[in-house]
């Protein structure tokens, strides 16, 4: 019964951190081989899932609907979630800023969108003669094209950490352990990128244990939503969604303040708070049932 699990994790974090050693050895996260080598790493959960399969000899109709690649048995309820997922991560992103905002630890700038400028000038970009538009523009395309163009390689950590892992670890643990135990390995597959400081520059290394707990606790969310619906297809969503829109949502700061992101925010602790709520509530509100585990070789 191990044997599949090992295998996972053995491609999922092995690969994963081929994938971003050159990193390693060139500039770090302020190397422009990060974007395209940390959506490489996406594809790598992936890999372990199909590595599985491959022992498994599942007829892959059957592993499909194992691993959430249907609709799941309720079509229509999938369909209302991956709406919900689509609109609500980008709600809780902003309800996530105007909170820390208003317990004083986000500093917004409404008016000249200085964080915003700031950003343009430094990456060599035109400022646009209305920053208003082009902000609105930013998080409008963002919201509504990013979870289409993030849809490829959020099925690529999904299919994993959701599809495949998830239902095997609430089975054999329970409800919330299960979602805990997913959301930590999740957390810690990201070390390559976390070590070298990304997502929270300033905590350097720290970042890896950092941002765990924020994989957890997010990672409950999405991973209500693959349960509620027998499908990947709303974590996605969520996961596309949540990569597009969070740098957007923290543009809306000011420049001579900058927000440190280990408190304000979706991934600060006014986020890790929000979200703990919401998740609580789901869970309270809109129970779920362990599915039935995946197939293990014979």
């Amino acid at each position: 019964m191990k044997r599949p699990l090992l295998i996972f994790i053995v491609l999922a974090f092995g690969l994963s951190w081929a994938a971003a050693l050159p990193l390693w050895f060139a500039g770090g996260i302020g190397s422009p081989l990060l974007r395209p080598l940390a959506t490489l790493m996406m594809f790598t959960p992936a890999v372990g899932v199909l590595g599985v399969w491959a022992v498994t000899r599942t007829p892959f109709r059957e592993w499909a609907r194992q691993t959430g690649l249907t609709l799941g048995e309720r079509k229509g309820r999938t369909g209302v979630l991956i709406l919900t997922a689509w609109l609500g991560v980008p709600l809780l992103l902003l309800l996530a800023g105007f909170l820390s905002a208003a317990v004083g630890l986000f500093s917004l700038d409404l008016d000249q969108f200085s964080l915003f400028k700031a950003v343009l000038q430094a990456q060599g970009v035109g400022v646009p003669e209305s920053l208003t538009t082009a902000v609105v523009l930013q998080i409008g395309i963002s919201v509504v094209a990013g979870p289409v163009l993030n849809a490829i390689p959020a099925l690529g950590e999904e299919w994993g950490w959701r599809g495949w892992l998830l239902p095997r670890l609430v089975s054999t643990n329970g409800m919330l352990l299960g979602l805990v135990y997913t959301g930590f390995i999740w957390g810690l597959w990201h070390a390559p990128l976390t070590l070298l400081g990304y997502n929270y520059p300033r905590l350097s290394s720290w970042a890896a244990l950092f941002f765990v707990g924020f994989c957890v606790l997010f990672g409950v969310l999405i991973g209500w939503l693959r349960l509620r619906t027998g499908s990947v297809w709303p974590a996605v969503v969520a996961h596309g969604s949540l990569n597009a829109v969070s740098q957007s949502v923290m543009l809306l700061g000011d420049a001579a303040a900058p927000p440190n992101e280990v408190l304000a925010g979706l991934t600060g602790l006014v986020g890790w708070f929000l979200m703990a709520l919401v998740g609580a509530a789901l869970l309270r509100f809109y129970p779920v049932r362990a599915p039935q585990p995946v197939a293990s070789p014979s």
